[in-house]
């Protein structure tokens, strides 16, 4: 009876446990940073997007519900184009409200046709899910 008993309350505190720490859990897609700023990374929301030589990940910045910034992350697009799409893109998100940011219609650049049109579906995942995620 009474290991029965002492049976019940380890299931008990285990459950206990898994709960709290699911609820701890850190989200590996969105994190927030001390000064209110979320920070989407794409590495795992669009790992079925892809460029020209495969995923195009990116972090994105957001506060106050506005973009602050768009950043690349490592990826295998070709480096000679892939500069280009950095210098002419990712900068058009910056300052825009997520709403209208993820509306947006953004000129793909020449040469990095498929990198282009990758960054701007991560951009649009990314805001999506802040949108639905943000605390």
């Amino acid at each position: 009876m009474k290991k029965a008993i002492v049976y019940v309350l380890m299931a008990m505190m285990m459950t206990v446990s898994v709960t709290a720490w699911a609820r701890t859990a850190k989200d590996d897609v969105m994190t927030r940073q001390s000064d209110g700023t979320y920070v989407v990374n794409t590495t795992t929301l669009c790992a079925d997007v892809e460029g020209y030589r495969g995923t195009t990940p990116l972090k994105v910045y957001i506060k106050s519900g506005k973009v602050v910034k768009v950043e690349a992350l490592r990826n295998q697009e070709t480096p000679k184009y892939f500069v280009r799409v950095k210098q002419q893109m990712l900068d058009k998100w910056n300052g825009k409200k997520v709403q209208k940011a993820e509306k947006m219609q953004v000129d793909a650049v020449t040469g990095a046709t498929f990198s282009s049109e990758a960054v701007k579906q991560n951009v649009r995942a990314a805001l999506h899910y802040y949108q639905k995620h943000k605390k």
